[in-house]
């Protein structure tokens, strides 16, 4: 058997960050070889990925990323066991460097295709060669389990618990950044369910119209004022249902949201809400 130097441990220990103990047991399974040393390493790895499968995973983070000029904004969700890993650095900052790939590549759009993208601290190495070192030291169940994109002009938001991300996409000539953003905080808030009535069960819309109509003519008011009241307590509903363009707006209630994008010549398009735990 090789000769493990406590040079060769130590060498593999600011590597990996792993315990000396794990790197001396790695170095004599490879007979010194520090490579193969290391993919020992993250063979343990997977069994401790196997081991672990079935444990829940209720906390994690959540990663939101926007290009310089907001024509595109990523979406990475990591889940994981426990709230100190959660917010941990190796956490924090793999989450960072996956949000950085996604963004630099836009053809990439599966968790799958994303892990084989290049390392950022590790030439030649990928993103699931970090992963693994990443489970291999912290040993309980780590998961990518959601990323998601979005094209501008588009906005995110990311909540200071780390824990409910928004992708916001709309349509429109010009992007502003402040607004974007804002739209983003105010689906994470409150929670909208659909950006216009139109994605709504039409059933349920039209069932709803009918009965205001029943009650409106019960008033004797003229088909004109009906017409009006309707279109005004259908407004209502939609708020009701979770619509996002006719939900007052969270930075300025004295607007809608959807008149706070026609302000400046935008329209809401699509919306993705990612949350820890729900």
């Amino acid at each position: 058997m090789a000769e493990i130097t406590a040079a060769a441990v130590k060498a593999l220990r600011e590597i990996t960050d792993l315990p000396m103990m794990a790197c001396k047991k790695a170095l004599q399974a490879a007979e010194g070889d520090q490579e193969k040393a290391i993919e020992i390493l993250r063979e343990e790895a997977g069994k401790i990925q196997l081991k672990r499968s079935g444990n829940d995973t209720t906390e994690g983070r959540v990663t939101v990323l926007s290009s310089e000029d907001g024509s595109q904004t990523v979406m990475l969700e990591v889940v994981c066991e426990s709230a100190p890993v959660a917010g941990g650095e190796d956490l924090v900052n793999f989450s960072n460097a996956c949000a950085n790939q996604l963004l630099a590549n836009p053809n990439v759009n599966s968790v799958e295709e994303l892990m084989t993208l290049p390392s950022e601290k590790s030439p030649g190495k990928t993103l699931n060669d970090d992963f693994m070192d990443m489970l291999n030291k912290i040993r309980e169940k780590i998961v990518v389990s959601r990323i998601a994109r979005s094209e501008g002009p588009t906005g995110g938001y990311v909540h200071h618990d780390g824990k409910t991300g928004v992708l916001f996409q709309a349509s429109g000539e010009t992007a502003d950044d402040d607004l974007l953003r804002g739209v983003a905080m105010h689906i994470a808030a409150l929670k909208p369910v659909a950006v216009n009535e139109n994605e709504l069960d039409s059933a349920l819309v039209q069932a709803e119209r009918d009965r205001l109509v029943a009650e409106a003519k019960a008033t004797g008011k003229p088909d004109n004022i009906i017409d009006k009241i309707v279109d005004g307590r259908m407004k209502t509903f939609f708020v009701e249902q979770g619509v996002l363009v006719y939900q007052p707006y969270a930075v300025d209630d004295s607007k809608t949201v959807g008149q706070a994008l026609a302000e400046k010549g935008l329209e809401a398009v699509s919306f993705t809400r990612s949350s820890i735990g729900d």
